[in-house]
């Protein structure tokens, strides 16, 4: 059995749920996936780590979901560029967080790793700049209490 390659256009963002949020008062979801695989633009497997930081509001993520729309885009031929900002805006169409952050960090190609990332808190985003920025050592424990 092959698996069939396609592009970017074809990646269905209905695979992510939305449940309730069960809670009124702020708190914050941190959600890492760390073996995130997708195809590169020359066809070749890219690996990278995602980091999802959501202040919700109404709703809330449905982790077996968001596991299923990670997993279909291993066969997905796209650059960094666009994937980072198709996966958040997917995320944030679905969810309609308060805030959501989301940082990729690409595994090194060639000697060079990248990291791209949108937090819809920077005014350029529509947001109101109103969060500390991270800084790289809050960015690398972030799972610490």
């Amino acid at each position: 059995m092959t698996n069939s390659i396609t592009t970017y256009e074809a990646i269905d963002s209905s695979i992510l749920v939305a449940l309730p949020n069960p809670a009124t008062e702020a708190y914050e979801i941190k959600i890492m996936v760390p073996e995130f695989t997708f195809l590169g633009v020359q066809e070749q497997p890219d690996f990278a780590t995602i980091y999802m930081t959501f202040y919700p509001d109404k709703k809330i993520v449905e982790l077996k979901a968001l596991k299923h729309y990670v997993y279909q885009l291993r066969n997905i031929v796209v650059s960094y560029e666009r994937l980072i900002n198709i996966v958040y805006n997917d995320l944030y169409e679905t969810y309609d967080p308060a805030r959501l952050r989301l940082v990729m960090n690409f595994n090194p190609r060639g000697g060079i790793s990248s990291k791209l990332t949108i937090d819809s808190d920077w005014k350029i985003r529509g947001g109101q700049d109103i969060y500390k920025h991270w800084s790289e050592e809050e960015n690398s424990s972030w799972l610490e209490a």
